[in-house]
């Protein structure tokens, strides 16, 4: 009798416990110092430019150490004690000017807003700008510069909303400023910052992409005859790229329906109840790549969780803000961003797949331990949303 199963099984078996350990490790340091946006309002009240901007408070937390009774909450009584600090990091780090001056900060205030995602510390400030602005002949240029130190993945999410004129944009780390001008209010401006936005939401989204490429774990094979392998390497690449089209596609169109149909405000699903759906679909995926014969269509799983993933992509593009003068540009290039993301993970996983299909390594370290991974790590956040998990 053969000792290569059973050795085989134990590799697998010992990698994947490593796996999961060093995921767990991952989770928690990740949850801990998690990406974050912060979201920037700039509007007028009376001649005077307003900007207000919910910063989330763990990432303060994390700069100023507010809790300093170490009882794991911030109070406020906690915020006001490091109130002059924080004014004069948020003043220097919020900035606004008109055609090149700088507009004059009036006053400053502090508050707490709650957003999906946690509490927030609110600044509300009022800007007076040296000359009167007028956006059809001129241009404001909004400057944030708050912790991306800390936080690379951090983004500042800029709503403009005047009375003759909305728009959004955002902030990142190579681009700490944005300029606000009715020029640049072209739909074919509004669909290339979006469709940005959405490569950038799948390669920094890891549930999206774990759902993807638990999908794609399966996609080199073919169900064998023989029951005891259950599944065998294909020897044609055709089949493999029609598997991986019909799976994509079925994503796609899934994802387009209710992604749409959520901006559109047609249908309202609160987050705490598709969040946790999102990551259970990442466990159940990942638990068909184990079930053999038994395994259902991967594309079947990909349109029916695809429909509740597009409610996560919603709920970001709706955070970026929406142009109303372009929605449609802001939707349609969101959406085609979402489907360049997911392509790039396809081109830069299948070749991996197929060249590979064939050893042991990728039968049973990718995809039996790849797979028993991403079902701990979907486990955890499923419980992690279901706030189970701190």
């Amino acid at each position: 009798m053969s000792l290569s199963p059973i050795i085989n099984i134990y590799k697998a078996i010992t990698i994947s416990t490593l796996s999961i350990i060093f995921t767990f490790a991952l989770s928690s340091h990740a949850y801990a110092h998690s990406s974050s946006n912060s979201y920037l309002t700039l509007s007028t009240a009376n001649s005077l430019m307003t900007v207000r901007a919910d910063i989330p408070l763990r990432d303060i937390d994390f700069i100023f150490d507010l809790d300093s009774n170490r009882n794991g909450q911030i109070t406020w009584r906690e915020v006001l004690e490091h109130d002059k600090e924080i004014y004069r990091w948020i003043d220097q780090g919020i900035t606004l000017s008109h055609d090149g001056q700088t507009c004059q900060r009036k006053d400053f205030d502090l508050q707490v807003s709650q957003h999906a995602d946690g509490v927030y510390l609110s600044n509300l400030s009022s800007f007076a700008c040296p000359e009167a602005v007028n956006l059809s002949k001129d241009s404001l240029t909004l400057r944030y510069d708050l912790i991306f130190s800390h936080d690379a993945l951090h983004r500042g999410l800029v709503k403009v909303d005047f009375p003759e004129y909305q728009t959004s944009a955002i902030i990142s780390p190579d681009k700490r400023e944005v300029k606000i001008s009715q020029s640049d209010s072209q739909a074919s401006s509004t669909f290339i910052r979006y469709a940005v936005e959405g490569i950038w939401h799948i390669l920094i989204g890891a549930d999206h992409i774990l759902f993807l490429l638990s999908l794609l774990l399966l996609a080199p094979f073919a169900i064998s005859k023989n029951k005891v392998t259950q599944w065998e390497a294909q020897n044609k690449f055709k089949p493999v790229f029609y598997d991986v089209l019909a799976v994509v596609s079925a994503f796609t169109i899934a994802h387009s329906i209710t992604l749409s149909l959520s901006v559109l405000k047609w249908v309202d699903i609160p987050a705490s109840f598709f969040e946790p759906i999102i990551a259970l679909s990442i466990v159940l995926t990942a638990v068909n790549n184990l079930l053999g014969h038994s395994a259902l269509k991967r594309w079947r799983l990909a349109f029916i969780f695809g429909l509740i993933h597009g409610f996560g992509f919603a709920s970001v593009l709706l955070d970026l803000g929406l142009p109303t003068g372009t929605l449609a540009a802001a939707l349609a290039g969101f959406n085609v961003g979402v489907e360049l993301g997911q392509l790039l993970i396809v081109i830069l996983f299948l070749p991996t797949a197929w060249i590979l299909r064939k050893t042991a390594f990728y039968r049973w370290v990718i995809v039996v331990g790849g797979s028993l991974t991403i079902i701990v790590l979907g486990i955890f956040w499923v419980l992690q949303r279901l706030g189970f998990i701190a």
